[in-house]
This record gives C-alpha cells, structure tokens and sequence, in this order.
C-alpha cells in the first residue's frame, strides 16, 4: 500500500515522538521546520483551553514558513491523543484537531473508531502506538491508517518485543505505514529501521538534549551523562511499565531495585510517585542515549541524523 500523502511530504524519515510535559510549540515548531514531524501530546496544554493556543501558533508558524520556503516546506505536524478512561479531556481536545485539521493524530493506550473516525472526516490520518502484534491487528481492524511499533528499549511507555520480530511480525499481514520506536538516536538506526520493514524511525529521547524541550537543566544534562546501563523498565510510577533514568529514581529519594510493581488500574498522569511525581521528577528516557553528547538545537541534532543517515547508506552501496 501507497503511503498517504501526507507521509509521502515528510522530508526525512523520522517522525519525532510526543514526550509528556517535554514537547511544546517550541519544540514541534522547530523540529517541522529541521525536516522531520514534529509532535506534541494534547495533555502538554494546561489547562485546556491552551491547547487552542498551541495549535493557532503551530499552525501559523508553520504556515508562514512554507510561504517564505516553497521549495523546502516544513514537515507536517502531530498530535498525540492518550485514549485511555483517565483522560477526561479527550473529547474536547479531538474536536480541537478536528477544528484545526492536525495532519497526524497518534493515538496511545486504546484504539477508537470513534476517533478515527474523527480525524478521517476532515482527511487527517491515524497512527496508533503498539507494543505488540495482537495490539496492531486490533487498531488496524478499528480503522487507524497506521501504527507505531514501540519496541524494547524506547522511552516511557515502551514494549519488551525485539523490533526485528515486531516489524517482521506486522509486516506478515500488513502493508501500509509503520514507524518504528526503540533507541533510535543515530541516524544509522533511522537507516536500519527501514532495512527492517518501516516506512520511518520514531525519535524521542534523543530531543530531550536539545534546546528546545522543555526540560530543566538538569533532565538534559543526565540524558547527556547516561547511556543505557541508566535506564529503568517498570511499571511502579503510572501501572504500565516505562523505562525511565536510574539517577531521576534515585534522586527522588527512592530505590531502583526495590520499587515494586505499579496498579494498572490507576493509572493518572499526573499521579504522584513517593517523593517523586512521574515525569516532572522521574525522567523518562529510552536506551539510545549513549549516542547523546551534548545539548544542541534541533536543526543540529536533526543535521547528525541526516548526515549519518547519508553515511550509513553510502557504507551499504
């Protein structure tokens, strides 16, 4: 199956993952315009309202540098959508893309023909999160145009599949687009995810170091000094396991190796973890980030990407 053309506009084949409290305007703006999707969670606008704010602004920023560059417009943009019974915001935030026309909704934990629906009437398209095959059959079968494989090792909510399976496993029975998630921050990995069967790499962790993100000092700093013997798979801080910073845990006055398990069951995002509250202080982060150096501007970490990318590809001619 042909990629939408939407995805076929994408001049690079990475699409930047939403990361909670993280990605902002500033953020998506800048990456959109470096060459690769730009994403943000609709719950990163506190309160609600701002949201209309946020899509006004990323929509006129973008609009206006298409207009002074027609002959390298920005990449589209994206929305991530949590459809999950804890968030109680999702219904006035659907009607927010549908009013603006967001290019790309991701939809994470649960899949809704409803909002797919949605999105397909005004001609946006649907890309869901999986940690799994029988996830993907099952968003695919309520009408997403897409999905995103997070396999093991990717930031936050990440799976426990090898992407060599899961990409292999989904490719069995479907054609059509697949970004694939899991310690992609190189741009030989971006290479190496489409050799694998996916149409483009979903990177998260890697623009938590940019200056862009909104994230303290000291979140980026610590994604620059760690690499992956740092990172944490467990379910205690939201009942579905993520992978998050040892040092976060450890300063947050709790024990990494005696955490326990979280309830799945209560799982609220701004949910309070010990002396820690997830995501403001335990940092979420996936196992790519040896390759994480310094903190740098979007463009720059992009320009590596591309470049390595290049590199990769010239190694294999």
């Amino acid at each position: 199956m042909a990629l939408p053309a939407i995805l076929k506009s994408i001049p690079f084949p990475v699409i930047a993952s939403p990361m909670f409290i993280l990605s902002t305007p500033a953020l998506v703006i800048a990456q959109c315009k470096a060459g690769v999707v730009g994403s943000m969670p609709a719950l990163n606008a506190r309160p609600a309202a701002q949201l209309e704010e946020w899509l006004v602004e990323i929509t006129e920023a973008l609009a206006a540098y298409n207009a002074a560059n027609p002959d390298k417009p920005a990449a589209p943009f994206a929305i991530n959508q949590i459809v999950h019974k804890s968030n109680d915001r999702l219904e006035h935030d659907l009607a927010l893309c549908v009013k603006y026309k967001v290019p790309i909704v991701i939809t994470s934990l649960g899949a809704r023909t409803d909002v797919n629906d949605a999105v397909h009437s005004y001609g946006g398209i649907v890309l869901h999160d999986i940690i799994n095959n029988k996830f993907a059959k099952k968003a695919i079968e309520k009408g997403a145009d897409g999905l995103i494989a997070v396999a093991t090792g990717a930031g936050g909510h990440a799976g426990t599949i090898s992407p060599f399976a899961l990409i292999a496993e989904i490719r069995e029975w479907f054609d059509g687009p697949i970004a694939l998630s899991g310690a992609i921050a190189t741009g030989g990995a971006v290479l190496a995810a489409q050799a694998m069967g996916a149409d483009f790499a979903y990177v998260g962790s890697a623009f938590i170091a940019t200056d862009e993100a909104r994230a303290v000092d000291a979140y980026k700093q610590m994604v620059v000094d760690s690499n992956s013997d740092d990172i944490l798979y467990s379910s205690k801080f939201t009942g579905v396991h993520g992978n998050y910073l040892k040092p976060s845990i450890v300063n947050a006055g709790m024990d990494p190796d005696a955490l326990g398990n979280g309830d799945p069951s209560q799982m609220n995002f701004d949910s309070n973890a010990s002396s820690g509250k997830v995501w403001k202080d335990i940092w979420g982060c996936g196992q790519g980030i040896g390759a994480i150096k310094k903190v740098v501007p979007v463009r720059e970490l992009v320009a590596r990407l591309k470049s390595e990318y290049k590199e990769a590809r010239q190694k294999l001619v």
